[in-house]
């Protein structure tokens, strides 16, 4: 390598360390404005040209919410719908309602496999709170479990839901990701189904299963447990609630908490009209447009209008419109809410992804700089000459990423442009692969400065020991066993 392209790579060692410090410090920068701060001082420091420099960053920003934003905003209406009609319990209470014991922790995972396909992490676990404290407690009444049914229970749903939040689209993390690499949308859902399985099955329930009798002292606040799941007896006595000094932690550091589907937890489990097969199918839709859309890209001709229109279908955005509509009517019709009330809920649902989708846009600009300024093509030098698995590359990247930052977000949008260029013009099973990769990356060693983590510990009463052997360890398997996955693939490509 030429001493530029040593210097280009010095650039982005400390463009990296910039963002990490200007998040993390005292200063506690927003990763918006710290992202394009970073872009700003790494397009200077690379030579681009400054009549360039800003349309790069414009160019990266508007792109990637052009891919992602419109589709990002329809998810995250389509899982308020499910969650504030009442659906998503319909949902759950299906799969568990007079089951076994010893069944119940794989249903759980299945329940919140299911829901968390529209839903961000903090939401799907806020609404799973009340299925999941209600049928402890009666676990707990009946003493039919070894160690804390709690965490019997809140494993399984924690596996689930941060794999799909990591790993598939339409997820924000994954959908960018795809769009960065030129991924193929069908091949990816496919491939993260396969690879999310068992992954989930791994880190869900087998290690419920071992984990829970290591945590008998695991319970919830007394009345957050009548809160959620309703006061049909009294409580047995609660363990040492958290300290007031954590619980503010908690919530300055998980606002999701206060997201969509947080009044749906308050208020306790619902009773809906919605029947669960047509709840099932408002969160399938989309999916399946995106698995049809595939299919008619691989069997069909060209020349066929169902094949054009299947197509057309499958898109993100259309496929994401489509689930929101079929959901729309569906919880209209079933929970008999107002129009009003509707719009309002879902005009609120935008107010929290509105900081996630700000982050995508600057992961975007950053992306573009790096390209734009040869720092990508020095990024191929490098890796070529090193002989780095990119699987693993990209991997690694959005773990230490996410660590150091306390947003997968981040993670996952800054891996994608910087292992871009590796990947040529994109496309095939290894794009694919290296997308959930990537997500699985973004998710581990879940810790103290990410807001998940607090939303686990404080909802379950836990202290930092007990939080960092559920919420951080299941979420760092979910991490392993997914690139695991990815690389025992990726014998395939």
């Amino acid at each position: 390598m030429t001493a530029h392209t040593w210097w280009l790579l010095l650039i982005l060692t400390v463009a990296i360390a910039a963002l990490i410090y200007l998040i993390n410090s005292r200063l506690r920068v927003h990763p918006f404005v710290a992202l394009i701060l970073v872009s700003v001082g790494t397009g200077i420091a690379a030579g681009e040209p400054l009549a360039k420099l800003a349309g790069s960053i414009e160019e990266g920003a508007g792109g990637t919410l052009g891919d992602v934003g419109v589709t990002l905003a329809l998810g995250a209406m389509l899982g308020r719908l499910l969650s504030d009609s009442g659906a998503t319990d319909a949902i759950a209470r299906s799969l568990v309602d007079r089951a076994e014991p010893r069944r119940l922790p794989w249903l759980v995972g299945a329940a919140a496999f299911v829901i968390g396909v529209p839903m961000f992490f903090e939401v799907g676990l806020i609404v799973l709170l009340p299925l999941i404290f209600s049928v402890a407690r009666r676990l707990e009444g009946q003493g039919a479990t070894k160690g804390s049914p709690y965490v019997l229970l809140g494993v399984p749903a924690i596996a689930s839901l941060s794999t799909l939040h990591g790993m598939l689209p339409p997820h924000p993390g994954p959908l960018t990701a795809m769009t960065g690499l030129h991924a193929d949308l069908g091949l990816t859902l496919g491939v993260g189904i396969v690879c999310a399985v068992p992954t989930v099955i791994l880190a869900g329930p087998v290690y419920a299963r071992w984990i829970a009798p290591r945590l008998m002292d695991v319970r919830p606040d007394a009345e957050l447990v009548a809160q959620f799941a309703g006061a049909e007896r009294e409580p047995a006595p609660a363990a040492p609630s958290a300290s007031s000094a954590s619980s503010t932690s908690s919530a300055s550091s998980a606002p999701a908490a206060s997201g969509p589907g947080a009044r749906a937890g308050a208020a306790g489990p619902r009773r809906t009209g919605v029947p669960t097969g047509l709840a099932v199918a408002a969160v399938l839709v989309p999916v399946v447009l995106m698995l049809l859309r595939t299919l008619a890209e691989t069997v069909m001709d060209e020349s066929s209008g169902l094949g054009a229109a299947l197509v057309f279908a499958g898109e993100p955005l259309v496929a994401m419109l489509a689930g929101f509509l079929f959901a729309l009517g569906v919880t209209i019709a079933g929970s008999g809410r107002s129009g009003e009330e509707t719009r309002a809920s879902l005009t609120d649902s935008l107010k929290s992804i509105a900081a996630i989708l700000l982050i995508i846009g600057g992961g975007g600009a950053f992306k573009q700089v790096l390209q734009d300024s040869g720092i990508g093509d020095a990024i191929a030098s490098a890796a070529e000459g090193a002989h780095i698995n990119l699987i693993l590359l990209g991997w690694l990247i959005a773990l230490l990423l996410s660590l150091t930052t306390g947003s997968a977000t981040v993670g996952i949008v800054s891996a994608t442009g910087i292992v871009a260029p590796l990947i040529g013009d994109g496309g095939g099973l290894e794009a694919s692969l290296l997308v959930v990769a990537i997500g699985a990356g973004s998710i581990g060693l879940n810790y103290v400065n990410h807001a998940g983590f607090w939303l686990v510990k404080e909802s379950f009463g836990m202290d930092l020991g007990q939080a960092t052997k559920t919420q951080t360890a299941v979420q760092t398997l979910v991490s392993v066993f997914g690139l695991a996955m990815a690389l025992l693939l990726s014998v395939f490509a």
